[in-house]
């Protein structure tokens, strides 16, 4: 029995795919092994979102080469797709497979040992297959992601991700709807609606992405949907509202901003304005009682004045999201922005970045001291031990991380109660309502 050892690097959807992979090997005769160990064969499943994500893949390969010089080193997804076959073999690795070939690892290795040679990396900005794969243990054991969408079509001017992924392909409808029965029949109760663009899921099959929400919503078992990261057009109001509509709908929209100044979007070639993007925020606060909204920004986009970022700070400043989450630039070889002019110093990009940290921990406190005396509900996830005291913990619809005293309830279970109050160490206190769990 070959033991094989596995790493992540990247998004939600590369998560996903790397617990199908795992699901795979251990229904073929492999033994998982965690990846400090040594082990025959080692598995990176890559990431190449920027020239950072690219030198972490790299330092994972040679890591596992390290670990056993012997072992068969394999670089799989975009890390593999961005640099190219003949690239990523010359630096010490095995075998390479390219995205659209993941559900195909065993096979692939089976042929390696067996000295077959066969095409494992494949030109995927010309292919139109979606990758169908399908996960029956995820590793969370209360909530599943399901990834449902592959591929891009919006090319960014900082963005390689077009270029790993290809052009947008949607997962069957009745493929997505199979998993998540399949996933409820196991027993988990949120499911989170993933993809490399989730917003253009079904732009290629003439479907459509609240169509799809509409029958994982009849899917009994369920008591939560999430959605991925949203692209902020998608949100009109037709969209808004028949989302309110259905109650599984978690109030937490995760819409990519990038910049609140509209000449930076422009560089970025984001198609929406920042009154665009505030007309998607006003509709689901119109519609979802207090949602969490929450971001992604750029600091230090090539050309970026000072004029410029503070635009940008004060929209969210005005738009007091629940949480951004904000990196600096990084100059991304083979994109429109890493040969643009005025590059920005680091220290600049160090300095602003500090500045919406700062914004984003005083929005952060003061939305969930609104959710303070409010009811809501939550999964028990795991314990937690904090200051010697015992908790449980778990996550609100609005995906505030919350505590409540231990009361040794099952993990999975739904609990209602009230959002208490903020704890002295910062986190956020449950009180359970007396009934006990919610859904019983």
């Amino acid at each position: 029995m070959k033991k094989v050892a596995l790493h992540n690097l990247g998004c939600k959807v590369n998560a996903y795919e790397m617990e199908v992979m795992q699901q795979m090997l251990e229904e073929n005769g492999f033994l998982v092994v965690p990846f400090e160990q040594e082990s025959d064969i080692y598995i990176v499943n890559t990431c190449s979102v920027t020239n950072i994500a690219d030198r972490k893949s790299r330092q994972m390969l040679h890591r596992a080469k390290k670990r056993n010089p012997d072992a068969v080193i394999v670089a799989v997804g975009c890390y593999v797709q961005t640099r190219g076959e003949k690239e990523v073999l010359e630096d010490g690795v095995d075998l390479v497979i390219g995205n659209n070939r993941k559900k195909d690892l065993v096979s692939i290795l089976n042929h390696y040992f067996e000295g077959l040679k066969e095409e494992t990396v494949i030109d995927i900005n010309q292919t139109n297959e979606y990758e169908n794969m399908m996960l029956t243990r995820p590793a969370e054991h209360t909530r599943a992601c399901i990834k449902v969408q592959d591929g891009c079509n919006q090319f960014c001017s900082y963005c390689i991700i077009p270029y790993a992924r290809g052009r947008v392909r949607s997962r069957a409808r009745i493929d997505v709807l199979r998993e998540v029965a399949h996933l409820s029949e196991k027993g988990y109760k949120e499911i989170v609606l993933t993809g490399i663009h989730l917003s253009s899921y079904g732009k290629d099959t003439n479907d459509s992405l609240i169509g799809l929400i509409r029958q994982v919503h009849c899917v009994d078992g369920i008591k939560r949907i999430r959605l991925g990261s949203l692209e902020p057009r998608i949100v009109t109001e037709d969209f808004a509202r028949e989302l309110s509509g259905l109650e599984k709908i978690c109030p937490h929209f995760h819409l990519s901003l990038q910049s609140g100044c509209a000449e930076t979007l422009r560089r970025m070639n984001r198609h929406y304005t920042p009154e665009e993007y505030s007309r998607g925020v006003e509709l689901l606060r119109y519609y979802f009682h207090n949602p969490a909204i929450t971001t992604d920004v750029i600091v230090g986009f090539p050309g970026e004045t000072d004029q410029e970022f503070e635009a940008s700070r004060a929209f969210l400043a005005q738009t007091e999201f629940y949480e951004t989450h904000i990196f600096k630039y990084s100059k991304r070889k083979g994109t429109r922005a890493a040969i643009m002019e005025n590059q920005i110093p680091e220290n600049i990009k160090a300095q602003r970045s500090e500045n919406l940290l700062l914004l984003n921990q005083k929005n952060k406190q003061k939305y969930e001291e609104a959710l303070c005396g409010c009811e809501a509900e939550m999964i028990v996830e795991e314990d937690a031990d904090l200051s010697g005291q015992r908790f449980q913990t778990g996550y609100t619809k609005e995906y505030v991380r919350v505590y409540m005293n231990n009361r040794g309830i099952t993990a999975g279970e739904i609990v209602k109660g009230v959002v208490s109050k903020h704890m002295e160490n910062g986190c956020v206190e449950f009180l359970p309502s007396e009934g006990g769990p919610g859904d019983r």
